[in-house]
């Protein structure tokens, strides 16, 4: 697993040279957006049980043949198993969004997600579209434009810091569009 840090020693190590210019800059725009990163990993992983749940109900009321006799997730054991399996992918998300890099989440989730999934039977369309819900409430969580009028009893806020959060919500987004192509 590789964080920034560490991807620009790596890189630079590679190229036999010193870690200067652009990769500093970057590496400082990394440390100086730090706050505004911990609290997106905050939102995610405060809501992740709501968003996981939320995202399978919404795949399932798109297709609701899945709960049926014969569906994937049909008996319950199997609809524990989607949530799990959501419940993973959300949290690899998470910590690659906190490292500011997607190895860990290629490294030990997608690495072989796909050919998984088609040996176990489980719909790859199905999943992508869970994972796609899964994204947008991640994205709404971290911008704060979810409220308690659209989720519920159980909404917890989390308070994002002043300023522009399109950088971390373009690169949570890439994290799951990751997820989807593995899968598809």
């Amino acid at each position: 697993m590789l964080d920034k840090f560490s991807r620009a020693v790596v890189t630079a190590d590679s190229k036999t040279a010193c870690i200067g210019g652009d990769e500093l800059a970057a590496l400082r725009g990394f440390i100086a957006e730090g706050n505004k990163r911990l609290d997106a990993v905050n939102a995610i992983a405060s809501n992740a049980s709501c968003c996981v749940s939320d995202a399978i109900a919404g795949m399932i009321c798109e297709n609701t043949g899945l709960i049926q006799a014969g569906g994937n997730c049909y008996p319950n054991r199997r609809m524990a198993a989607c949530l799990r399996d959501g419940e993973i992918i959300l949290r690899y998300v998470s910590y690659a969004l906190l490292a500011g890099d997607a190895s860990v989440l290629e490294d030990r989730c997608l690495n072989g997600l796909k050919e998984t999934y088609a040996a176990l039977g489980v719909p790859a369309t199905s999943s992508a579209r869970a994972v796609g819900i899964m994204k947008a409430i991640c994205i709404a969580h971290i911008n704060g434009t979810n409220t308690e009028a659209q989720a519920g009893a159980k909404y917890k806020k989390n308070e994002m810091p002043q300023g522009d959060c399109a950088a971390i919500t373009a690169e949570c987004a890439s994290y799951f569009d990751r997820v989807v192509a593995a899968l598809s």
